[in-house]
């Protein structure tokens, strides 16, 4: 099981050496790259997710000393210290050897090397990585599994093991698809209500008639079609975690309600006249600017003290670097297993690809992205052709802008939508771009809808 999940670049100059490690390694491991120029290490690793890279000590047309492998070697350690390197030369000097393993190098292998030699040195390598306490913060949950390795998710990671085990509520924040969700499931987990019920509502899709029967729940025949008593999800929650989604899209009289139950700590269920006290944790999030929620014309600040005890933000993907390495082989991994595929490998350059894409729908889109070239893939190797982007995200604005592009009208929403997609949303930035102060813009994104 070791072996299978290893990702191993191997760098030599003979292009006979690399095709032979490949085949020998290949049916064993995750992941084999080959790269023949020394030159391109630092990018092959920048970002990567290698567990361990196999580094000749010599290359042509340099002198063969060994000292190219212990400069490279250097290199690698600087800018990934967690990666093991295994050294190899085609010289007998316990002399070398001993150097390289002084530098830092995990082993040393000899050319000709033994396979069985190479398989048990990788395999004892990747057994005492694992036995190593991890130097970077992780978050797990028994229902859910939030991957990311990045130094903006480590201080996400960090930020919910103080929070979880509290009864603080909170407030996530984070664009569309960044996994919001998963955060609320993970507080929840790891807190004192984990054997508690865990309620989601998307409070953002209630209409106004709905919000309160759904909410504080309602008595037989507190309205036409209620024939029987329902609970409210604030009882159904109770001793357990509430998650409300997309709070921020909630109207100021619903959240007058909402504030007037949080402060009294008890609902009353339509149609009735006596309360019902309730003990929950809650959770809430939203994809809406932080500047819009600031508004009180928007979102009333006693409320948002109410929920917001500590938020925490979700990173966009193309912030999250080598993540996307680490999500794209879960993922692919994930639907080989689903649909029934052999196991995937990546061409050089599909990574690449992905890492070069803006992902405007984040980690969402990178899944569906991933699961559609599983599902079209005619071999098992990814290549960047097997990627294909929706473009819905990026015509969506330019396609707004053809409609009644004379009419005044679409002319200033169109604007505005531009300006506030190219600012992601920024209403600061924008209003300065579009030349008119926030509270204009404000005024504008009420009289358009936006």
């Amino acid at each position: 099981m070791v072996l299978k999940n290893a990702s191993i670049l191997v760098i030599d100059d003979d292009v006979d050496v690399l095709t032979a490690l490949r085949l020998l390694l290949k049916p064993l491991v995750r992941e084999v790259v080959t790269e023949k120029n020394p030159n391109n290490i630092l990018s092959q690793i920048e970002g990567a997710s290698f567990d361990i890279v196999i580094l000749d000590m010599n290359f042509s047309g340099l002198v063969n000393t060994g000292n190219e492998g212990i400069f490279w070697l250097n290199k690698i350690q600087k800018q990934n210290p967690e990666i093991s390197v295994i050294l190899m030369t085609a010289y007998a000097d316990i002399d070398l050897a001993i150097k390289g393993l002084k530098e830092g190098a995990s082993d040393f292998l000899m050319k000709p090397w033994n396979n069985k030699k190479v398989i048990e040195t990788i395999t004892t390598i990747l057994s005492q990585k694992k036995s190593k306490p991890a130097q970077k913060e992780s978050f797990n949950s028994n229902t859910v599994e939030i991957i990311g390795d990045s130094d903006v998710m480590t201080d996400v990671f960090v930020k919910l093991k103080k929070v979880a085990p509290t009864d603080a509520n909170v407030l996530i924040l984070g664009e569309n698809g960044t996994g919001k969700d998963l955060i609320a499931r993970a507080l929840h987990d790891n807190s004192n209500r984990k054997n508690k019920p865990f309620v989601k509502v998307d409070v953002g899709a209630l209409t106004s008639s709905l919000f309160e029967s759904e909410l504080f729940g309602y008595k037989k025949g507190a309205f036409t079609d209620a024939r029987e008593d329902r609970k409210g999800r604030f009882e159904a929650a109770n001793g357990g975690t509430l998650f409300l989604d997309e709070i921020g899209n909630i109207t100021l009289g619903q959240q007058v309600r909402l504030l007037t139950v949080l402060q009294n700590r008890q609902v009353t269920p339509l149609g009735s006249n006596d309360s019902i006290p309730i003990d929950i944790r809650l959770i809430c999030a939203t994809n809406v600017d932080p500047i819009v929620l600031a508004d009180e014309k928007k979102f009333r600040k006693d409320l948002i003290y109410r929920i917001n005890t500590v938020d925490i933000t979700m990173p966009p993907l193309r912030d999250r670097g080598k993540d996307i390495t680490e999500l794209s082989h879960h993922f692919v991994s994930l639907y080989a297993e689903k649909y029934n595929k052999n196991t995937f490998s990546f061409d050089s350059g599909f990574i690449s690809k992905l890492k070069k894409h803006d992902f405007p729908g984040n980690v969402r889109e990178l899944q569906y992205v991933l699961e559609r070239a599983v599902i079209m893939a005619d071999g098992t190797v990814l290549k960047p052709d097997d990627l294909v982007f929706s473009s819905i995200e990026h015509s969506s604005v330019a396609s707004n802008t053809t409609i009644a592009s004379l009419n005044l009208h679409d002319i200033e929403k169109n604007a505005i939508l531009t300006v506030l997609e190219k600012n992601k949303g920024n209403v600061s930035k924008s209003a300065k771009e579009l030349g008119i102060t926030r509270a204009a813009l404000y005024r504008r994104l009420d009289k358009y809808e936006l």
